[in-house]
């Protein structure tokens, strides 16, 4: 069974950092595509950045990039989402989600930023930046 928890989320000011973690249990994340989204109140959950299992291929949202980086480690079994440089627009659940890399996608025009192409999600960690 397929099980994700996040953690590190937390009340921080404008211009501050965190990491947030991700650990998978049950399985490593050798054949995984693996990806960050958010999700602010009222607003619906976006993809922020991914990395690929076929090719190890990351890639960030050009809105988040320079200031959000994710990363594995596989020795922890985790991964990461260095969060730079925040701001209070960036308020909002942060998730972690993985798919079978070798899962065909639902739609032609899908990518493994939209999060309807994911199968298993952590339970989702809050972050809050005040002005």
């Amino acid at each position: 069974d397929v099980q994700l928890q996040a953690s590190g989320g937390g009340l921080v000011q404008a211009g501050e950092s965190l990491r947030l973690s991700c650990a998978l249990f049950g399985y490593t994340f050798d054949g995984f595509d693996i990806g960050w989204f958010r999700q602010a109140p009222g607003k619906e959950r976006e993809g922020l950045a991914y990395k690929r299992s076929s090719d190890g291929k990351i890639y960030t949202r050009q809105s988040v990039k320079g200031r959000f980086t994710i990363s594995t480690d596989n020795a922890e079994n985790t991964v990461y989402l260095q969060l730079s440089n925040l701001k209070p627009e960036d308020t909002a659940a942060y998730y972690c989600a993985v798919r079978f890399g070798d899962t065909p996608f639902k739609y032609y025009s899908s990518s493994l930023l939209d999060p309807e192409e994911y199968e298993y999600w952590g339970q989702g960690t809050l972050v809050t930046v005040s002005s």
